[in-house]
């Protein structure tokens, strides 16, 4: 068996994320004495300076986690919709879709509030030193990676035209960051220390220190700056400027909360998602339309009857996200997880792959449908960069991408993340707090009476997709992607590589699972403005094999090529639970993320 790189082993602590530095900030923590949650929190903070173009502090971050001896919970830190978005309000503007950029499409901003949320309630550090090394690269700078040129360079006109805050940020004398060059973020690192300085009294607890830093978020100078600029005209993907409609009562109003997972039984094993406000369930429902009886066949990560059954129930299971998934819904997540409605759905399953999109009744219900779904706008399902939340859409219009870690300590608590939103190329930069606002409104549709339709309070939908899988029900692995409408799709296969595999001595063999060839289909509507969708479209690397991609051209797949490392950005740690052996993987394709432990 092949792999790109060892399963990192050990009983200490192992993290594993989207950039080496968010990783070794938070073995830092775990070298420092503190546990999983402490952690995560600095990995979630550096991210958000190292990963400008993926996620920022005004974004949002779901947290599915699970405490040693202790039942998982999901964490969402995903803000509303403001009071004055209304349908009424965003098609009075002449709009039918919600813009991909500007503050016409920022919903309450979640991160922040959930990261202190967790690090209050589970962690042991202080605030001052989680975001120790989140404050020392933002001020004293580090390595640009390449994304960050590219994002900035793809939006460089209007940088220059109509964000001049953010181009004062990216486009020092005139230049995008080159790869590798320092890249510095004074402004996000006075915000934090003025945040620490606002909430650092004597005499103050822990505790109470962190609920003052997050008052000082929603009710103090953060609030104050990030409304003033909300209500700003300006330019978004629609051609025109825009004010947009998050106010200080919206962001004062926020706090994440706890909520229990969604949770899936399969052969021996227990997958826990975020609810169906999320995508996360899709992925629940690709493992209840397998058979019982699946078993990877040769080549060894599965021939062409392994993929197609694979590729047949995402599409079944996307077409539900489509017409049942959202804040509003009428459906119980444990109607669609159904035996009867899951065979139901298993028997559309035929040797030819489907080009319709076809939700399901459950209790007999009539699907729910927008417009975009009759439009069908085509895309070319073979652009490879940045998909699902492409970093630039085919249309040259600017949107982000996502990133993601996992984390594992000695005592055995479990964390999972996917921080996204608030990127550079989302919103211009608010001046003197150096991060712009996010975008996730335009998740969420203006049609009314959808279960995803836009309204006062209500979450968009996200594809922000962490995951947590229990053996015997003892919590054993952390794991998920960047990627949007791709992330249950790559997560699907990497799961099904673990846990159809013989384990490794010592462990699972999560590295030789994420280098597993992979693939993605494209055939339902996008999560992402334009909407576009590519019926019986699927993506496969190359080292999927020649026979296997015949084989599925001849059942009726638009088989697009790839390159043999393009499709899959996977993070995963695990624990055994009878050994107390730690282990980590992280994808090669995803050139930043690194895995890292003892």
């Amino acid at each position: 068996m092949f792999s790109t790189r060892p399963t990192l082993q050990g009983t200490f602590g192992m993290v594993s994320s989207t950039h080496w530095l968010a990783s070794t900030a938070a073995m830092a923590i775990l070298e420092d004495g503190g546990n999983a949650f402490d952690a995560a929190v600095a990995a979630g903070f550096t991210l958000q300076v190292v990963q400008p173009h993926l996620n920022g502090p005004a974004g949002e971050v779901p947290v599915l986690f699970a405490p040693a001896g202790g039942r998982p919970l999901v964490l969402c830190g995903q803000g509303g919709a403001p009071a004055g978005a209304t349908i009424e309000h965003f098609t009075g503007l002449g709009l039918d879709m919600v813009p991909g950029t500007g503050p016409l499409a920022a919903a309450v901003p979640g991160a922040f509030d959930a990261w202190l949320l967790l690090l209050r309630d589970h962690g042991t550090k202080r605030l001052s030193e989680v975001l120790e090394r989140a404050i020392g690269y933002a001020e004293h700078g580090h390595p640009a990676l390449d994304g960050v040129g590219r994002a900035v360079e793809s939006v460089r006109g209007l940088f220059e035209k109509e964000w001049p805050s953010s181009a004062e940020l990216y486009l020092a004398d005139g230049r995008s960051p080159a790869p590798g060059a320092l890249l510095r973020n004074r402004a996000l690192a006075a915000t934090w220390r003025r945040v620490l300085a606002e909430t650092e009294r004597r005499g103050l607890t822990r505790e109470a220190q962190i609920d003052a830093a997050r008052r000082v978020w929603s009710h103090g100078f953060v609030a104050e700056a990030l409304a003033d600029f909300a209500a700003r005209p300006t330019m978004d993907t629609s051609g025109e400027r825009h004010q947009g409609v998050l106010t200080a009562d919206d962001l004062a109003s926020f706090e994440a909360g706890y909520e229990e997972p969604v949770s899936y039984d399969w052969n021996g094993w227990t997958v826990c998602k975020p609810g169906l406000w999320s995508q996360g369930p899709v992925f629940l429902q690709q493992l209840a339309l397998l058979p019982e009886t699946l078993t990877h066949s040769t080549p060894e990560y599965g021939d062409a009857d392994f993929l197609h059954r694979l590729i047949e129930g995402t599409k079944l299971a996307m077409a539900d996200r489509e017409a049942w998934y959202g804040a509003g819904t009428e459906v119980a997540p444990a109607e669609l997880l159904a035996p009867g409605y899951t065979e139901q759905r298993r028997a559309l399953i035929t040797e030819r792959a489907s080009a319709e999109l076809r939700p399901g009744r459950p209790g007999g219900r009539v699907p729910k449908l927008g417009a975009h779904v009759r439009r069908r706008t085509p895309v070319d399902p073979a652009t490879d960069a940045g998909s699902g939340e492409p970093t630039i859409a085919e249309n040259g219009a600017p949107r982000g991408d996502t990133c993601h870690l996992d984390v594992v300590d000695r005592w055995g608590n479990l964390v999972s993340a996917t921080p996204s939103g608030g990127w550079l190329q989302s919103n211009p930069v608010v001046p003197g707090l150096g991060f712009p606002l996010g975008t996730r409104l335009q998740m969420a549709l203006l049609t009314p009476g959808l279960p995803n339709s836009l309204a006062p309070g209500r979450r968009p939908r996200t594809t922000l997709s962490p995951s947590l899988a229990l053996r015997d029900g003892q919590p054993v692995l952390a794991f998920g992607t960047p990627g949007g409408d791709n992330q249950d799709q790559w997560s699907l296969h990497f799961f099904l590589a673990v846990v159809l595999r013989d384990r490794q001595r010592g462990g699972l063999d999560l590295q030789g699972a994420i280098d597993a060839p992979n693939w993605r289909t494209e055939s339902f509507p996008s999560s992402f403005y334009p909407r576009a969708m590519n019926p019986a479209s699927v993506v496969v690397e190359s080292r999927v094999g020649e026979s296997t991609i015949a084989e599925l051209r001849r059942r009726g797949h638009l088989v697009k090529v790839s390159g043999p490392w393009s499709q899959g950005q996977l993070c995963a740690v695990a624990r055994d639970p009878e050994t107390g052996v730690l282990s980590a993987g992280a994808d090669p394709r995803y050139r930043q993320a690194y895995a890292v432990g003892r």
